[in-house]
């Protein structure tokens, strides 16, 4: 028997603001009891370990940290150490999800649209973690 990947986790000097960023740009939901509260309320959980889930059974967690140095890819100071590759049908549909990763905060590091055999979009999310968006 061999180990079954169960989850990405992803460190943040903020849980709650980076998954809600992946929240939105990927239409995961909480895990049950991760939740946000309402308004006013403590979040216990944003201030420590929080996970998101989809239906294929991917999930993504994020564990506070104090301190978090920011990647910064391409250049070679501090690595991107881990990045999400993530796919889209066709080109129409990597220009609608640079848009919406641009709404949500993220950063645009890359354009390699115009690459006919894998066009893609490298972004940073809002602490720094690059990920990817391509045709495949």
């Amino acid at each position: 028997m061999k180990p079954r990947i169960r989850q990405v986790v992803l460190d943040t000097t903020d849980a709650r603001a980076l998954a809600e960023f992946y929240r939105q740009l990927f239409g995961l939901s909480y895990r049950p009891g991760d939740e946000a509260p309402a308004s006013g309320e403590p979040d216990p959980n944003g201030k420590d370990w929080l996970v998101l889930r989809n239906d294929d059974g991917v999930s993504l967690a994020f564990q506070q940290v104090d301190e978090l140095p920011r990647s910064t890819w391409p250049e070679s100071d501090i690595p991107q150490q881990l990045h999400l590759d993530t796919t889209v049908p066709d080109v129409a549909t990597l220009t609608t999800a640079r848009d919406h990763a641009l709404a949500l905060g993220a950063t645009l590091l890359l354009d390699r649209t115009d690459d006919p055999d894998e066009p893609l979009y490298v972004f940073a999310d809002p602490m720094g973690h690059p990920f990817c968006v391509f045709v495949g």
